[in-house]
């Protein structure tokens, strides 16, 4: 020790040597390996004044030159009990802690730290509560000991012979496995108390962590007795066997698979690829994971179809039978079907087609592909592909990865037992996709004639033959497909049922399915053909059948509640058109859709959606306004297009209409389609908004029975458009008498049903003139005699003087 006569009050100065990685508790006997110089040079002034020098640990371990503010300021104060110097440089010194010391600051010296410090006093005080806590520390020290197995068992006899209570918890803190800081904060404690209750804190958080790695171990440590049991067991067990004479379960097994195998008819890859998995097999352990995902492969090839065919239906007229049993119309469909058994009971084999149904909901297109099955023959798969988004649902998963699976394509014609099914992938438009792939691009393969012959499910790794599969896909949007896709298929459209289709459908179908659903079948129920016709015009208003057949569910319910609740089973119920609101309540919808009158800016247009065609009116008002065309009805930018070249288009044939066009920065013109939540797009309004705004400007009324559709360029022409056979239904189920459709259109008039031209004059126009003679009222008077067809009536001058400043 260095006298310091200029520091009064118990400091003194003495060297100071940073410690890495470890506290030095007071009464703790510790080795040091000390190779820094400057830790040297401390250590031999120490040996020359007193061997006394402060041990403190560094903040940061990986600093080689730290500094003053890297190292703790509170440490323990060390006697040198021995000290040897190394043949590489270092020194070996053992070292004693005295007593905790409190630096209180670094003095100037260059060749070690030098530090003036103070000893701290340990406070304990003998209490009640000191003896608890010393009983406390001992008895959970015992107990850490014997979980912690890196501590020697005679370390408990030594802490049981500590009397003093500072001295227990600093020897029980040494021997924890905590952290620097948490030791540091330990030594920094004073008083006794606080210090015993940190160090027993940390001591049951050491205990709770060794319980539980003590039962992690035995339960590994179980589980690998267990399976070494069960595997000596199993030897043992096969031992015996052999010497019975007898084969296992396991090798009968095996067996049964080679046999079928051998019997199985497989191409030429597939059986190659059954063999190499079956030697494989033969080599594994039947405990084994592997050994189970190889089983279960070599079972899905087998239980595959490979060269089974089911027989086909080769008479066209039963065929024709059963089709027409089942669905009233659909005729396009039916004759698809018996030309593709026809042209197949010549050829004898032809690859088989991809059909692609696509019509509004309720329209019949799944149950059409299960008629499609029982007319041709052959078993029927159904697999439903909507909210699929996932590429290994139609390719299957690869086998490595756990819980693998062919795909929904082979597990069809795993279920379906031949090679030729008919194969309904319904809701083909309803997929989506995401990060795990696109499933409308792995169809391509499956619905390609050119490529199905070979498809590749990523479970099977080898090549199946698709090419005899009929497919049948449908949906309801032709949108909702892709093009690649489209391609592949041959699209057959149901655009919705006619009135008189759907009343036959009622009558033939759905009211006999009902009556027996609901138990009436020894009842007297009977809907007369009026209630069923008014049902069908005032309690639904849809393309299909869906909501029709549900509004004779609750005929049927209301007519069992009534039998039931009068108890006599032999009562009938008749149903009427006048007592049909006291089963179906007030009806929904108008039988005419029109307006009671003739009104001026008011036309009629035609729309197109997926679950059929609606009526489509357009309003046009003039307001005051500072010239502005205001346009409302939530419509896209197709449809807005639309209305400025409708509005282009009157004001270049103001001077033949004989309009006076109003003042641009006085008024406005507002073009409004109704249902304005709904949104709308497409060409088709174009010469029903020109309607709407000549009308308008003209102040000459609208025919309210009369409908529109077609597209409008800016000199008048008529263009075509899609969609015409739903919108012509939709036009007659409105109440409509004459609808105008484009000339180039003419060609799709076949397709629409007689009893609807029975009932619709179609007229075919050619350009805005015909149309307005035809729309407004007295429109022959106001435009002149009609032009013979094919005759373009001549505008380019009147275009050009109009309209030159908008060119």
């Amino acid at each position: 020790m260095t006298p310091n006569p200029e520091n009064p009050g118990g400091r003194r100065v003495l060297p100071l040597l940073p410690l890495r990685d470890i506290i030095v508790f007071p009464h703790m006997m510790v080795p040091l390996f000390v190779g820094r110089e400057k830790s040297i040079a401390a250590l031999d002034h120490a040996m020359r004044h007193g061997k006394e020098l402060v041990l403190a640990a560094q903040e940061v371990a990986k600093f080689d030159s730290p500094r003053p503010e890297d190292i703790y300021h509170f440490g323990t104060i060390g006697t040198i009990v021995q000290m040897l110097r190394l043949p590489d440089g270092t020194v070996k010194v053992l070292v004693e802690g005295q007593s905790r010391a409190r630096i209180h600051e670094f003095l100037p010296s260059t060749d070690y730290f030098l530090v003036q410090c103070e000893d701290v006093p340990v406070r304990a005080v003998p209490s009640i509560e000191v003896e608890a806590l010393t009983r406390s520390l001992r008895a959970t020290f015992e107990q850490y000991v014997k979980l912690n197995r890196r501590l020697p068992q005679d370390l408990v006899m030594s802490v049981e012979a500590i009397d003093d209570p500072s001295k227990l918890a600093d020897t029980i803190a040494v021997n924890l496995n905590l952290k620097l800081h948490e030791k540091q904060e330990i030594l920094e404690t004073v008083d006794t108390v606080p210090r015993m209750e940190r160090v027993f804190s940390h001591m049951r958080g050491e205990i709770e962590v060794l319980q539980v790695e003590r039962k992690i171990k035995n339960r590994v440590r179980k589980q690998v007795e267990r399976s070494q049991k069960e595997y000596y067991l199993n030897e043992q067990m096969r031992a015996i066997q052999k010497e019975l004479g007898g084969a296992d379960d396991y090798k009968n097994d095996l067996k049964d698979l080679e046999d079928r195998i051998a019997n199985k008819k497989l191409s030429e890859e597939a059986s190659e690829k059954v063999k190499s998995e079956m030697k494989k097999l033969r080599m594994m352990s039947p405990m084994s994971a592997e050994a189970t995902v190889v089983r279960n492969y070599i079972e899905t090839i087998l239980s595959l179809p490979w060269f089974e065919v089911a027989d086909e239906n080769a008479d066209i007229d039963r065929a024709e039978e059963i089709l027409n049993e089942d669905h009233y119309g659909l005729e396009k469909v039916k004759e698809r079907i018996v030309e593709y058994l026809a042209v197949n009971h010549l050829v004898g084999k032809i690859k088989g087609p991809i059909l692609c149904l696509v019509g509004p909901p309720g329209g019949g297109k799944t149950s059409l592909g299960k008629s499609i099955g029982r007319a041709t023959g052959r078993p029927m798969v159904r697999i439903s592909l909507g909210g699929v988004r996932d590429e290994a649902e139609v390719r299957g998963h690869r086998r490595t990865y756990i819980g693998s699976m062919p795909g929904k394509i082979i597990q069809g014609m795993k279920k379906a037992g031949v090679i030729n099914p008919v194969f309904l992938l319904d809701e083909v438009d309803k997929m989506s996709q995401d990060y795990r792939g696109d499933p409308a691009a792995a169809l391509l393969e499956v619905l390609d004639p050119e490529q199905n012959h070979a498809f590749n499910d990523h479970y099977m790794d080898v090549d199946y033959d698709l090419s005899h599969v009929m497919f049948v896909t449908t949906a309801n949007n032709l949108a909702g497909i892709p093009a690649p896709l489209q391609d592949r298929m041959e699209i057959i459209q149901l655009p919705g049922y006619t009135q008189n289709e759907k009343f036959h459908i009622a009558r033939r179908f759905l009211l006999r399915k009902q009556i027996e659903n609901h138990g009436l079948a020894d009842k007297k129920v009977v809907i007369a053909d009026s209630a069923i016709e008014r049902i069908i015009n005032e309690y639904t208003r849809e393309a299909g059948v869906r909501n029709l057949e549900r509004e004779i569910s609750g005929i049927c319910r209301k007519s069992a509640r009534f039998i039931t609740k009068t108890g006599n089973a032999g009562k009938s119920v008749r149903v009427t058109a006048a007592s049909l609101p006291k089963y179906l309540g007030v009806p929904r919808f108008r039988r005419d859709q029109l307006e009671d009158r003739d009104l001026i800016g008011l036309a009629t247009g035609l729309a197109w959606t997926a679950a059929g065609g609606e009526l489509l009116p357009v309003e046009v008002a003039i307001v005051p306004g500072k010239g502005k065309i205001v346009i409302t009805g939530k419509l896209g930018d197709v449809m807005q297009e639309s209305v400025q070249a409708a509005y282009s288009y009157v004001r270049s044939r103001a001077a033949q209409l004989g309009l006076k066009l109003p003042d641009p920065d006085k008024t406005d013109l507002h073009v409004h389609v109704p249902e304005g939540a709904i949104p709308k797009d497409g060409p088709s309004a174009g010469i029903t908004v020109a309607t709407s705004i000549a009308s308008a400007l003209l102040g000459v009324p609208v025919r309210r029975d009369l409908a529109m559709t077609g597209e409008i360029t800016l000199r008048g022409r008529v263009l075509p458009i899609g969609g015409l056979k739903e919108k012509v239904i939709a036009a007659h189920r409105g109440g409509v008498k004459v609808v105008l459709v484009p000339s180039e259109n003419e060609k799709d008039l076949k397709d629409i049903p007689a009893e609807i031209r029975k009932d619709i004059e179609l007229r075919i126009v050619e350009n805005m003139d015909d149309v307005l003679r035809s729309a407004l009222v007295g429109g022959e008077a106001l435009l002149g005699v009609q032009t013979a067809p094919g005759v373009e009536i001549p505008q380019h001058a009147t275009f050009a003087d109009q309209t030159g400043d908008l060119i």
